[in-house]
């Protein structure tokens, strides 16, 4: 069980990630890579295609390079591979990445070496040497872009939909609401937040805060950082439907969006653009919640609307492709980007004796 201790201040300063954290996915998206599928069948389609996609770009070795460094089996692995940055996009958490001190660099990878073997290039990592970190940087660029943004929206629509449910509950409840609207996966006793985890500690935030990032690669328990002394933040699992793996979404979406046609479903559709309950909803468009519930059933089979019990109220919400459809465009660009172009990408880098690929069980930190 892992302990958060709040005070006033750290309770002021909770904050909830914007968007999906390039970084903490990537990651993780790795370590789903060898989960059986019977155990986590919502990613099997995007297993085998993330796969197929690493084998075409012949990234094996960005992959071993990450899987070294953060391996899945590992109950650490070092904190400066998760920069604070990272809320700000890509390109910022491998310039945070590169900045990384020296001293750090050695420290963590020192830990990480009393539990798991290493390569000689991340010992020249650990000394400071540059081309390894680079190399490290390259990797992140080229997994991210090969098994992550290409499903960016799914990401988004999952972590949005968690992140618009929280917001609400937020305005309605404050932080304490919100807090325990984190259950069961945590249980809020103030002024502790008890996390489901498989290590004992306590953390005390001191007035620092923490940033609670919903993770859609996350499984099982929620991650956080091994350091105390570093800005804390909580990236935790959040809820997704089979129906997010593409191969089932393009076998249901034509015909649930042909029963999206008619005034009132397209009204309902633009009601849902905040947050709201079935009653709201109901109360927005003049129609009774038994046919307020009977619209809302359709777009979210859809994928155009979320659903979430939080407490004795289900509050409904639109999904990143439901508030596009209703702004009648896509957006120009991914959160995942950064802007403008990006540039081509390095070769991919190599080193170092072959790591083994992450196992099965997600990390705990």
């Amino acid at each position: 069980m892992l302990r958060i201790h709040f005070t006033d201040a750290d309770l002021a300063r909770v904050q909830l990630a914007r968007e999906p954290d390039p970084i903490w996915e990537t990651l993780l998206a790795l370590h789903q890579l060898t989960a059986p599928p019977s155990k986590l069948p919502v990613y099997a389609p995007w297993r085998s295609a993330a796969r197929a996609r690493l084998a075409e770009e012949r990234l094996t070795g960005a992959v071993r390079m990450l899987s070294t460094l953060a391996p899945a089996s590992a109950s650490y692995w070092p904190d400066f591979l998760t920069p604070d940055a990272s809320a700000d996009g890509l390109e910022s958490a491998l310039d945070a990445l590169r900045a990384t001190p020296v001293r750090r660099v050695h420290k963590e990878i020192g830990r990480l070496a009393r539990t798991h073997p290493l390569p000689r290039w991340a010992h020249e990592l650990a000394r400071g040497e540059r081309h390894p970190m680079e190399e490290v940087t390259t990797a992140f660029r080229l997994v991210h872009r090969t098994i992550v943004r290409p499903g960016w929206s799914g990401t988004a629509m999952t972590t949005e939909a968690d992140r618009s449910l929280r917001t609400r509950v937020l305005l309605d409840r404050g932080v304490d609401g919100l807090l325990n609207s984190l259950r069961p996966l945590m249980d809020w006793r103030p002024p502790v937040l008890h996390v489901r985890y498989p290590e004992d500690r306590d953390l005390h935030l001191g007035g620092r805060g923490i940033r609670l990032i919903p993770s859609h690669f996350c499984w099982g328990t929620p991650i956080g950082l091994a350091d105390p002394a570093l800005p804390q933040v909580l990236a935790y699992p959040v809820d997704h439907p089979p129906s997010w793996a593409p191969a089932v979404s393009r076998d249901r979406l034509p015909e649930a969006l042909a029963s999206l046609l008619g005034r009132t479903r397209a009204r309902m559709l633009t009601a849902l653009s905040t947050t709201a309950t079935t009653g709201e909803a109901s109360q927005r468009l003049g129609i009774s919640p038994s046919s307020a519930s009977e619209h809302i059933g359709v777009l979210r089979e859809a994928n155009l609307a979320h659903s979430r019990r939080i407490g004795t109220h289900v509050l409904h919400s639109l999904t990143p492709l439901g508030a596009a459809l209703l702004r009648g465009e896509l957006p120009a660009r991914t959160a995942a980007d950064g802007a403008g172009t990006r540039p081509p990408a390095p070769p991919a880098p190599t080193g170092g004796t072959r790591p083994t690929m992450p196992t099965a069980s997600p990390p705990h930190r």
